[in-house]
């Protein structure tokens, strides 16, 4: 198991150092050893839709209907999502909504409650 760090620009596992940076083999990306201290350091930085910062455990409020992906069901604007939890990804926040379940929503689309 290696302790490198992943690489940011495409999470590959296979990075190698080169003097001073981080290279990986799989996309060319470089990076310094300065810049992973610094992230592991901030940790998860999520924005709501008006700039506001995201934790876990905060509550969000929905500010545009949502389309629930392979079912007729749609979130509606104003609906309140309470306990969530934020992860990397594309749809940051992880979350559990009363009538529909377990789902991962795009943090552009809530406002901090």
């Amino acid at each position: 198991m290696s302790s490198l760090p992943q690489c940011p620009a495409c999470g590959s596992e296979h990075t190698y150092e080169d003097g001073a940076m981080y290279v990986c083999p799989e996309c060319g990306h470089e990076w310094s050893r300065d810049a992973v201290s610094q992230d592991a350091d901030q940790g998860l930085a999520v924005m709501d839709a008006f700039g506001n910062a995201l934790a876990d455990g905060d509550s969000v409020t929905v500010i545009k209907d949502l389309k629930v992906k392979g079912s007729s069901a749609v979130v509606k604007v104003g609906t309140k999502v309470r306990g969530i939890r934020l992860v990397d990804g594309d749809h940051n926040i992880d979350c559990k909504i009363d009538g529909i379940g377990a789902m991962q929503l795009k943090s552009e689309f809530v406002k901090k409650a």
